[in-house]
């Protein structure tokens, strides 16, 4: 069974970590707020009967959460600090199979890949967070760089399709103006 971390236990990280293992993902969730990790924990026992708990770790580091993940996804805001900041730890604590996915309808996940060493392993998820969770199948536009591996492209499709989205991938479009001027 495929694991995944979560960075982020808020609306978009409890989403997918309930979304992710429904879908039969191993899940560890993670945040560095031990309240909203509470709140996650909580929220996502209410969805579901006692019986019916699924397959999600609670976690607080964030190298506790990628340890043993295939796939890692930032639920940290969309600005180029943070984005940065959780890139920078999730290359260097996870496992070097791992890949990193972020969501992200403002940054390069090009720059991003750069600053780590896992270039083609990494993957942006174009879509803002009201989008992913709002409900029936739909097509999801993820972006890649020059490196991505088939590889990488494989898992995240397989992924976002057992969540019951239509994957289409591009690449990044600040690589392609780069390559063109």
């Amino acid at each position: 069974m495929p694991t995944l971390a979560i960075i982020g236990a808020g609306p978009l990280g409890r989403w997918l970590a309930l979304s992710a293992a429904r879908a039969g993902f191993r899940v560890l969730l993670e945040d560095v707020m031990p309240l909203n990790l509470h709140h996650a924990r909580e929220a996502i026992r209410l969805e579901l009967s006692p019986e019916a708990l699924p397959d999600i770790d609670f976690v607080s580091t964030i190298e506790d959460a990628v340890r043993e993940a295939d796939l890692a996804i930032d639920c940290v805001p969309d600005e180029l600090e943070s984005k940065l900041e959780i890139f920078w730890l999730l290359d260097r604590m996870a496992p070097p199979r791992t890949v990193l996915a972020t969501p992200t309808t403002r940054l390069s996940i090009a720059d991003l890949a750069a600053c780590t060493y896992r270039q083609g392993q990494c993957v942006g998820i174009a879509a803002e967070a009201s989008s992913l969770t709002g409900g029936a199948a739909r097509e999801l536009l993820l972006r890649t760089t020059a490196s991505t591996t088939a590889e990488t492209v494989a898992l995240v499709r397989n992924f976002w399709e057992r969540l019951g989205f239509v994957p289409c991938f591009e690449r990044d479009s600040a690589e392609r103006a780069i390559g063109a001027a």
